[in-house]
């Protein structure tokens, strides 16, 4: 139960002074607060109030000062309860301190020194310190008055902090000629009964002239600033600019008319603005600073603007348990819910920071109940047995809400036995083992370990898996556990390339009764070895035929022979292959790239070369050891297309002369349209030049741009290890007399092929089962054509020196795709 009764007293009472009797306030009778053991507790670090319990009368301890006590607060209040036992009982009193009016307005300083230039503009402000009151509502200040003269008047205004402005405005032009110096009286008058009044004489020097006033960036700054910070904190920078130049210009800055407490808790540099901290902030004893800045150039013009800084609140104030009464021995017997210890927590901060929670250990034949104003109680809620165990240490435990949080703890003796209510708990929430790959059964993989908080046979923990499958095998058959130490096993070799990863779930259970369990999660990642050699994809190793490439004989140091790739079944770096030319027939011939495995040559070839060049490419790969795979690559240089060739080729020329006859007819078509659209521009070109000076009509006539197409230079992959995309081509001629019959052959089973002798220095020519990449048909190589095309032609029958009976091949002007052949 609890009841609150409310007081009023006014400040200044002397000690031993009578507030009340709470006899009659709460009800009781005589005798009633001594036989219930009541106790006055205060709500504050001192006890301002004393009780006797046998008249019930409240009186005053010591002198209550409400200035010192409160501060600026409008209400003043002071807490106490009282407690009564048997049964328990609890009365809140609120004791509201009144204001008297014993303090009388002060300002920080009784005078004042003030520099104004004589051209000071009218309704010129200059900021004036407000008096200091400590009293409240009528006994505060009310009134400010000046006395009477000729230049200025009193502005009284509020700011948007709450705070009173107070500005001494010029409403007539100085002269300095006249009056080089003004005496004023500033008076403040507070509303009690008596009055008091306080006054400030300021001295105001007139100045000649500085046309430019110090500015602030701000008039009104607001910062926030933790309690306890340390000393030489900066708080803020305030700014202030003045047109002027020179001496004029320099800007000092200084606190203007603040009170004690703020100058000895911050310091403004006098140069930079800069405002710091001197002394400890303390969040409980104020929780805002408002001071003014002041600004002064070398003329003595002055800025003002106004500083507010805001406290925050620190949790630097732990909470404090007291006990208010324990029950010490407690019987064994005790019924269930006896109360064993009443205490109560409080906490000086305020918000979060002041909000506390209050807990007891687990595990425990107690409970903790909460009542009204932070107060609590330990009760019995299961019966007790002193024999099993006499005496058990209680820490009870209070923490508030603030960051970081803070703690207190007090310890408590009481009886208590054990029961199975903690399950066993596994040091880790998951567990993540590596292994190798091609380990040997019955390999330690790692263990798992758990504890459990009871004792004796509630604390032994036995150890096993949960039955489920792993990659589509039960777990039992991968891993096995030891039930008493939590060592897991391996049960059979594992192959990285077939299984990555696997999950297993262990369970651990105690010896109580009932037993209490939990469940872990383990997942065992096999870790790659490098078991796997790299294997060629090109040339191929198991091939029953040599891999045979055709070089022109012609070609020039750097030429493209042929792309080796290969790849390997493991991962990471020992999948990083390398490829180097182990062996050749000419090894300064031949060339081969460590990273993308392209065959080119060194030099050009010579006579003194051979016929053929047998290359043995090896492929490395970055493991620990290294696994090392060959091949071999022949090379075949050749001349042209000559008799032993085109024996390879006429083995299908009959298989393909069904198809050759439908493209001939396909090609005579295209001729007669190329020739029908030369003719045209010819006639169209006679006609231009006949008209050429009638019409002009020539400047308007399209130009025709060449016909020949440009072909990709580079068509070669550039990631190692991987071939491009390519075109497979099959060249056939009718046996004996070579016809006019040419086609685009298959790619799916590709043969030798051959052209002019021309051609073929400019053209790589495919091998058997060989993919031509897109760039062997460089602009360079296009260049060369056009130039053999044209020295044919002039060999041909009909043309210069021509015999009538060899092919002409035309191909400079055609794509890789578009091998023509002509008679």
């Amino acid at each position: 139960m609890c009841v609150s009764i409310h007081y009023s007293l006014p400040e200044e009472k002397k000690s031993g002074s009578l507030v009340a009797n709470v006899l009659k306030d709460l009800k009781l009778g005589a005798g009633e607060l001594s036989a219930r053991r009541a106790q006055l507790v205060s709500k504050s670090h001192k006890q301002h109030f004393q009780l006797d319990t046998r008249s019930g009368n409240l009186f005053v301890n010591e002198k209550i000062d409400r200035e010192l006590l409160c501060g600026e607060m409008d209400s003043c209040l002071l807490l106490s309860e009282i407690v009564l036992q048997n049964p328990l009982t609890i009365y809140s009193i609120e004791m509201q301190i009144e204001d008297i009016n014993d303090n009388s307005p002060a300002f920080s300083q009784t005078e004042l020194d003030l520099s104004i230039p004589e051209n000071a503009p009218t309704n010129t402000r200059f900021p004036l310190e407000s008096a200091q009151d400590t009293d409240l509502g009528e006994n505060s200040i009310q009134n400010y008055t000046l006395s009477p003269n000729h230049h200025f008047h009193l502005e009284i205004q509020s700011s948007k902090y709450g705070k009173k402005k107070m500005d001494l405005v010029l409403e007539k032009p100085l002269d300095r000629e006249k009056e080089a110096q003004i005496v004023l009286t500033l008076t403040a008058v507070d509303g009690g009964v008596p009055q008091r009044t306080g006054t400030l004489l300021i001295h105001i020097t007139v100045l000649d002239s500085n046309d430019n006033f110090p500015q602030f960036t701000q008039s009104e700054y607001l910062v926030g600033l933790k309690e306890n910070s340390p000393r030489d904190t900066l708080v803020l920078k305030v700014e202030a600019r003045d047109l002027d130049f020179g001496l004029n210009a320099e800007i000092t800055y200084s606190f203007h008319q603040v009170p004690e407490k703020i100058s000895n808790l911050f310091q403004l540099h006098q140069m930079t603005g800069e405002i710091t901290i001197l002394d400890a902030i303390d969040y409980e004893k104020e929780t805002s600073y408002y001071m003014k800045v002041k600004a002064t150039d070398g003329g003595g013009h002055t800025g003002h603007c106004e500083v507010l800084v805001e406290i925050e609140d620190e949790n630097d104030n732990a909470p404090e348990i007291s006990a208010i009464s324990v029950t010490s021995p407690l019987a064994e017997d005790s019924p269930l819910d006896t109360l064993v210890v009443l205490f109560s927590v409080t906490d000086r901060d305020s918000g979060d920071n002041g909000r506390t929670s209050c807990s007891v250990e687990m595990n425990m034949p107690f409970l903790l109940k909460t009542t009204t104003n932070n107060y609590y109680q330990l009760v019995t809620q299961s019966p007790l047995d002193r024999e099993r165990v006499p005496e058990y240490n209680i820490t009870i435990t209070a923490t508030d809400r603030g960051s970081p949080r803070l703690t207190s703890r007090r310890t408590i003796r009481v009886e208590i036995s054990d029961i199975n209510d903690n399950p066993p708990v596994f040091e880790k929430t998951k567990y993540e083992m590596q292994v190798w790959e091609n380990n040997i059964p019955g390999l330690l993989m790692g263990s798992v370990h758990a504890v459990d908080l009871d004792v004796e046979q509630n604390a032994q923990v036995t150890y096993s898996l949960v039955p489920g499958n792993a990659s589509g095998a039960p777990k039992a058959s991968y891993v096995s556990i030891n039930s008493e130490t939590g060592n897991l096993y391996l049960l059979r070799s594992l192959d990285y390339e077939q299984i990555r990863e696997f999950h297993v779930t262990v369970r651990v259970s105690d010896g109580g009764s009932p037993p209490l369990s939990s469940e872990v999660a383990i997942r065992v990642v096999i870790l790659d070895e490098n078991d796997n050699a790299p294997f060629f994809l090109y040339p191929l190793q198991n091939s029953t035929s040599p891999c045979n490439d055709l070089v022109p004989k012609s070609v020039e140091a750097g030429y493209l022979v042929a792309k080796v790739v290969a790849v390997d079944g493991d991962s990471g770096q020992n999948s990083w292959l390398s490829y180097e030319l182990l062996k050749a027939t000419d090894p300064g011939l031949f060339s081969i790239g460590a990273q993308n495995g392209e065959v080119k040559t060194r030099r050009s070839l010579t006579e003194r070369d051979t016929s053929k060049q047998r290359l043995v490419i090896l492929v490395r790969d970055n493991g620990h050891p290294p696994q090392t795979s060959t091949a071999t690559l022949n090379v075949l240089p050749v001349d042209g297309f000559s008799d032993p060739y085109l024996n390879i080729v006429s083995v299908r020329h009959d298989e393909a002369r069904e198809e050759d006859g439908s493209l001939t007819m396909y090609l005579v078509i295209c001729l007669a349209a190329v020739s029908f659209v030369f003719l045209i521009c010819i006639i169209v070109f006679v006609v231009i030049k006949v008209h050429k000076k009638e019409s002009g009509f020539l400047s308007a006539l399209p130009q025709f741009p060449p016909a020949l197409p440009e072909i990709p230079e580079t068509g070669v992959d550039s990631q190692s290890g991987s071939l491009s995309r390519a075109y497979h081509y099959d060249v056939c001629l009718t046996g004996g007399s070579l016809s006019s019959e040419f086609r685009f052959l298959r790619p799916l089973i590709p043969v030798f092929s051959m052209g002019d002798p021309n051609v073929s220095q400019n053209h790589r020519i495919s091998s058997v089962s060989q993919e031509i990449p897109e760039d062997m048909a460089g602009q360079n190589r296009r260049d060369q054509a056009r130039g053999a095309a044209s020295e044919d032609a002039a060999a041909r029958p009909g043309g210069p020196g021509g015999t009538g009976n060899q092919p002409i091949t035309a191909n400079a002007n055609l794509g890789q795709n578009d091998w023509l052949s002509y008679q």
